[in-house]
């Protein structure tokens, strides 16, 4: 049978130890640990809010448009995958076979290629952070891909194109592509759904 100071004592300890960093965290945590409903958690951490003992902080504004959701740092996954996919298709024609800079071709491509269509696949399929760890969705990111990389490869197969360089390489472009704007769009969507959650229980 759990006591109410030792719940305060636990919440007080979680925030000012920084080891959650939303209420839904925290939420989470606690309950987890005293086998509580969310309910009860909640407004143990809106008392010790009230009596000063924790401080809330409101959850950052989200961007209001895709545009501004870009802008911010945790984004830049999204032009380092394009980044990606530019620079193989551009080494890949461009960059002579004798060329010094041929192991750049090598590295790009093997990124583009063994990770980039799996993790993408992660992204999009997994846009909430919190639903994933990173050990996870880097495991996950090639071991999708080993399994992407050869579906497209059977799919060409069966197309008048075949499995050649040119339809590879433009496949497994289009595809990266298009997952890449959908990992975008779900990933705004989540972080302006996980901004509503928490204001609501603030509220």
């Amino acid at each position: 049978m759990r006591s109410n100071d030792a719940l305060q004592k636990y919440i007080i300890r979680l925030v000012k130890m920084g080891k959650v960093e939303t209420v839904s965290q925290l939420v989470e945590s606690v309950g987890k640990r005293y086998r509580i409903g969310e309910d009860e958690v909640i407004q143990a951490v809106k008392a010790l809010n009230e009596e000063g003992k924790i401080v809330l902080e409101p959850p950052p504004i989200p961007a209001d448009n895709i545009l501004g959701y870009l802008k911010r740092v945790e984004n830049l996954w999204f032009p380092l995958s394009l980044l990606v996919i530019l620079i193989t298709v551009l080494t890949i024609y461009l960059v002579p076979e004798e060329s010094i800079i041929k192991p750049v071709r090598w590295i790009f491509g093997s990124i583009f290629v063994l990770y980039l269509p799996g993790y993408l696949t992660v992204e999009a399929l997994f846009p909430d952070p919190t639903e994933l760890d990173n050990i996870e969705r880097i495991a996950l990111s090639i071991g999708l891909s080993l399994a992407i990389t050869p579906l497209i490869g059977l799919i060409l197969n069966y197309t008048p194109w075949g499995i050649r360089l040119n339809p590879v390489v433009a496949s497994l472009s289009i595809y990266s592509f298009i997952l890449c704007l959908a990992a975008v769009y779900r990933k705004f969507k989540a972080n302006l759904n996980r901004f509503l959650t928490e204001v609501k229980k603030l509220e």
